[in-house]
């Protein structure tokens, strides 16, 4: 499930190597599924998931709070020709019970670090996902992010992480792995497969993968073949878990 191009850009080649390994989770969960899925994308934007997931024949329900993220999000689906397939709804994880009656899929991407109550946001999803759908859940993680912040030269902002700080900055909040499993588990959610994102690519010079031919396929191989290998896990700036109901 990949987003084709005859011509990449630089910024669809980097795009690729970011998200490669979330869409290979995705694309397990609908192909086991094998039937037109019914999904919700909190926090969508401008529809880089929700567009491919209609083109392969899902129904999709983007929730956004942004407007402008939404108008963009009915130009591409027009342009895609999917737009009976996406809808967009300005909202948040707030206003799920409202906006959702049942979903086989939920994707909450890059979302939870912004709320204040993670564990009553996961609880919303688990109320409208049906019995034995699936949650695609990718947070950012804080062992990454202490380094990160570390060799930035951020040495107190390191610290301050490395200690439990849960704001994060301008960021959001920062997980581990045990405390998503351990949220995911308190919500009635079952993880089911845990990869490791970006262990590579934020750290790859996007020169490189602009200049080198071949550079950017053979780094998301690189990264697929680490995704599953819990020694990287610490390593990843972001952990994708597949959860189900």
């Amino acid at each position: 499930m990949s987003q084709p191009s005859a011509s990449p850009s630089a910024s669809e080649r980097r795009q690729s190597v970011r998200t490669g390994v979330v869409w290979d989770g995705v694309r397990h969960v609908l192909d086991g599924d094998g039937q037109q899925a019914r999904i919700v994308d909190i926090g969508g934007g401008t529809g880089g998931f929700a567009v491919p997931l209609a083109e392969l024949g899902h129904r999709v329900q983007v929730i956004d709070p942004s407007p402008d993220a939404l108008a963009s999000l009915d130009r591409r689906a027009r342009e895609r020709g999917v737009a009976d397939r996406v809808t967009g709804q300005q909202g948040d994880l707030s206003d799920l019970p409202a906006l959702v009656d049942e979903a086989d899929l939920v994707l909450c991407h890059g979302v939870l670090e912004m709320v204040d109550d993670p564990a009553a946001a996961l609880a919303a999803i688990a109320g409208v996902l049906r019995p034995g759908g699936h949650l695609s859940l990718l947070v950012a993680q804080r062992h990454a992010a202490v380094v990160a912040r570390a060799m930035a030269g951020h040495f107190q902002a390191a610290r301050e992480l490395l200690d439990g700080d849960q704001t994060g900055g301008r960021g959001g909040r920062r997980f581990t792995h045990d405390e998503v499993a351990d949220l995911l588990g308190a919500a009635g959610l079952r993880p089911r497969s845990v990869q490791a994102v970006r262990v590579f690519a934020d750290l790859v010079p996007g020169s490189l993968l602009d200049l080198e031919p071949g550079a950017t396929a053979a780094l998301v191989e690189l990264e697929r073949a680490v995704a599953t290998r819990p020694e990287y896990l610490p390593l990843a700036a972001q952990v994708h878990v597949i959860a189900q109901r």
